[in-house]
């Protein structure tokens, strides 16, 4: 049997009937130094995990006892997933104790059922930082080259309004500290090696709503696809409900991705992307349609990144590249904007077009970058009422979507 004890951020040490009888006892240096490990037990300190476990192994095969020391709750992004897949779960005693996250929020006074967690350790940072950019409430577990420094340079270009709380050596009375700090300065700080948690908050949102499902909504609960009258915008300018919904499909926005919306107008594709969970940027040439995206995203409760521009040279001030790109319009710039926007994205560029001459050009731009491209013309009539009580079907305006997805090959080294 393993018994996996969780300890750390202000569990005491574990009791000595959990330690006595261990022929075996595995855990950082300091949770083994707490610990008091009985005289004649083995100590493992955990580094890499293989080795660990293969000695682990050699104990159980033996028959004799294995204790495993870990920080919190080891079931919570800790190393009872690693035993069990090594060991099958009904080997293990787990017996936890309080994670960093529940401790961190537990300092702040804050509620955490609707916070998004989400761990940077040995992981890319990217995602992190696109979670932190689209939710309100989110606590990051850091890892080497993956600190409150990185997260908070990243933060501090994209959105400097968040807050940053650092909680560093939770459960030590000593040695324990919660700080709050912009992005930019978490950024200018060396935070050493005893960061155990960091939130990130949109001040203004982090006390949140009443749930009654923990962590970020699985789906907006008014589904997608939304009426264009739940956007403002000029002269029936918006992407219609019905080519959003195939758009939003191709796009598979979800939390931790970044989006682009090139040419966004009124920003019904960026808002509706945002709503289910991505960051987004939404780029847009006119001052009035930039006004427009931020006063649809606030209306709608989500953060989209709004740059006044005109594409493609807008895109060359977007450092992070997309997991997914939407394109509206754009006129005779369209392939360029294509090629551009193909160059940057990892996984999926879709365009919607209602000229029939734009099609060829924007096809070609997407296969010479290398994408698998589909498409379909959408044509849809909407009932319409007539006087006498009767319906009528009013035909809508044919589009073109097209879309590239990036061959699997091709996911990693893309140009920059």
């Amino acid at each position: 049997m393993i018994t996996v004890v969780g300890t750390g951020t202000g569990a005491a040490p574990p009791e000595r009937e959990l330690l006595a009888g261990a022929g075996l006892v595995v855990g950082g240096r300091r949770h083994l130094e707490a610990a008091g490990v009985p005289e004649g037990a083995e100590r493992v300190v955990l580094g890499p995990l293989a080795p660990a476990l293969d000695v682990v192994e050699r104990y159980l095969d033996q028959g004799r006892r294995v204790v495993v020391l870990a920080s919190g709750d080891p079931g919570f992004f800790g190393i009872v997933r690693a035993l069990a897949e090594r060991f099958g779960p009904r080997r293990l005693d787990v017996r936890p104790g309080v994670s960093s996250v529940a401790a961190a929020f537990a300092r702040l006074a804050l509620p955490w059922d609707d916070a998004v967690v989400v761990s940077a350790h040995g992981r890319e940072l990217r995602t992190a930082v696109n979670v932190c950019r689209a939710h309100p409430k989110v606590a990051v577990l850091t890892g080497p080259g993956a600190g409150p420094a990185e997260l908070g340079a990243a933060l501090a270009r994209t959105s400097p309004g968040r807050e940053l709380v650092v909680a560093s050596s939770l459960g030590d009375p000593g040695r324990e500290r919660v700080e709050r700090v912009t992005p930019a300065e978490a950024a200018a700080r060396d935070w050493g090696a005893a960061v155990s948690v960091v939130l990130c908050l949109d001040p203004a949102r982090a006390l949140g709503a009443v749930r009654t499902l923990a962590g970020p909504e699985p789906a907006p609960a008014s589904g997608w696809a939304l009426e264009e009258g739940a956007f403002a915008h000029r002269d029936s300018m918006i992407t219609k409900f019905e080519v959003r919904a195939l758009a939003l499909a191709r796009l598979g926005p979800r939390t931790g991705d970044l989006v682009w919306d090139v040419g966004a107008g009124s920003g019904a594709v960026a808002v509706e992307c945002a709503r289910l969970g991505a960051a987004v940027v939404a780029v847009e040439k006119t001052a009035d349609g930039a006004g427009r995206v931020r006063a649809n995203a606030d209306a709608h409760g989500v953060d989209v990144t709004v740059v006044h521009g005109t594409a493609p040279d807008a895109l060359d001030a977007l450092e992070d590249d997309p997991d997914a790109v939407f394109v509206g319009g754009g006129g005779r710039e369209l392939p360029a904007i294509v090629t551009a926007c193909a160059r940057r994205a990892r996984r999926t560029v879709v365009v919607a077009m209602a000229a029939l001459d734009r099609v060829p050009a924007a096809r070609g731009a997407l296969t010479a970058a290398g994408f698998a491209c589909d498409g379909v013309l959408l044509q849809s009539s909407r009932l319409a009422p007539l006087p006498g009580d009767v319906t009528r079907l009013a035909a809508a305006n044919p589009v073109f979507l097209l879309w590239g997805v990036r061959p699997p090959a091709r996911t990693e080294g893309v140009a920059q």
